[in-house]
């Protein structure tokens, strides 16, 4: 694939991953009622839905920004495992596949980002 392909691909699974993350994030922060019942329902305390919302708030800021590409890592991971841990705890109680939809989406696009992001927002110590 060409390089201005790959940018595109980037931007694409990029734009969609920040806005799923920050608009899932958002009501996470406020904890809407339907959030808060789905978080007790799979055995978390309401106060998760803060500490959530505020990192995917935060990692949606460390991938959009230039630089800081070690943080970026850091900020990917962290999406990688928030989403993997809610398929994980929709399967544990056994809910259906319409719940883990989300999280498996989200999973995927921040593979997608992270594999076709710009040499110039990869750490050098990250090879795959």
């Amino acid at each position: 694939m060409t390089t201005k392909t790959n940018k595109i691909i980037y931007w694409i699974a990029t734009l969609w991953l920040a806005l799923g993350m920050v608009s899932t994030g958002l009501v996470q922060l406020l904890k809407r009622k339907e959030e808060a019942d789905m978080i007790t329902q799979l055995g978390y305390p309401l106060y998760i839905l803060t500490i959530l919302g505020v990192w995917k708030m935060l990692g949606v800021v460390a991938v959009l920004v230039p630089k800081f590409p070690l943080l970026k890592e850091w900020a990917y991971a962290g999406f990688f495992f928030a989403m993997s841990g809610a398929v994980f705890s929709h399967m544990a109680v056994g809910d259906g596949a319409k719940e883990f939809f989300g999280p498996t989406l989200l999973i995927v696009l921040t593979v997608v980002s992270w594999y076709f992001r710009p040499a110039d927002r990869k750490s050098n110590s990250v090879t795959l």
